[in-house]
């Protein structure tokens, strides 16, 4: 019988730990990843590569791999010809995008992107930003660098195009954002052929299930109680992020059980009204996986 295995490029480098965290909630435990690029994986259908999130896209197009996780602008920086089956909102950071930006220093007398026409801009996304002067109709000159991009204005360039998440990074260094080239999260790849097998297919969608389920559960708490069944109404209409629990009879007449999917953020604040209604037993879970 053939070995079914489906081999999944993983990002390291920035975005590595929270990826691998984002895998163990959904279940899948990837071992060793510190010591080497071929991590074991704890599911005998996978076989996982660790690789910079620039490359994995060219990797599942030419088919050395199944499919992976990589940012949506590398996917458009090497305009590799993949399926993207879905964006997976988690950054190094924060749930929010990452954003290429057009940069200059605090001081410099360019203004506006038009201002760079005839200037040196320097990038790691060189196909990104050229695209985007010449929707523009601006001709600068983009070269390519190998990083610490920051650094290089304005002594030896103009202008940098660099990826950021809050910004932060970019003020620390007296720099301006003059514009948001494109935003990017990361996105799960397939190669075309491998996609169009049935078994691959549907592990890939399997394991998508699983991850989304752990995106969704994000930042959410299981909340549940003991409560007098003639304060159930009262509890619906006084917290609306209540509504729809599971309601079910108790063993003693007049109460329910309530169980429900909160914001962890406002259980602070619930809590208390729910003691407030009668409520008793209130037990607050974490969640691994939220799937609809």
């Amino acid at each position: 019988m053939e070995d079914k295995r489906l081999k999944i490029g993983l990002p390291s480098g920035s975005l590595m730990e929270q990826t691998l965290g984002l895998f163990a909630k959904a279940g899948f435990l990837i071992s060793g990843a510190g010591r080497s690029y071929r991590p074991s994986v704890d599911d005998p259908e996978l076989t996982v590569r660790l690789l910079r999130a620039q490359e994995i896209s060219r990797y599942v197009e030419d088919g050395f791999l199944d499919c992976g996780i990589t940012g949506r602008d590398w996917v458009a920086e090497n305009n590799s010809d993949v399926a993207s089956l879905c964006d997976l909102p988690y950054s190094k950071v924060s749930a929010a995008p990452t954003r290429w930006v057009v940069v200059v220093p605090e001081d410099s007398p360019v203004q506006k992107v038009e201002d760079l026409a005839g200037k040196r801009v320097a990038t790691e996304a060189v196909g990104l930003t050229k695209e985007f002067f010449r929707r523009r109709g601006i001709e600068a000159e983009v070269e390519f660098s190998w990083g610490a991009t920051e650094v290089k204005v304005p002594d030896l360039v103009d202008a940098i195009v660099d990826i950021t998440e809050t910004g932060s990074s970019l003020r620390a260094n007296k720099l301006r954002i003059l514009e948001t080239i494109m935003e990017s999260y990361p996105v799960f790849i397939a190669n075309r052929d491998a996609y169009s097998d049935e078994w691959k297919r549907g592990k890939m969608d399997r394991v998508l299930l699983l991850l989304q389920g752990a995106l969704a559960a994000r930042d959410k708490v299981g909340v549940k109680m003991n409560l007098p069944k003639a304060s159930l109404e009262n509890l619906l209409e006084r917290l609306p992020a209540l509504r729809n629990p599971t309601v079910s009879p108790l063993a003693q007449d007049g109460w329910v059980a309530v169980e429900t999917v909160i914001d962890e953020k406002v259980v602070r604040e619930i809590i208390p009204q729910l003691k407030a209604l009668g409520a008793e037993g209130i037990i607050e879970y974490p969640l691994n996986k939220l799937v609809y």
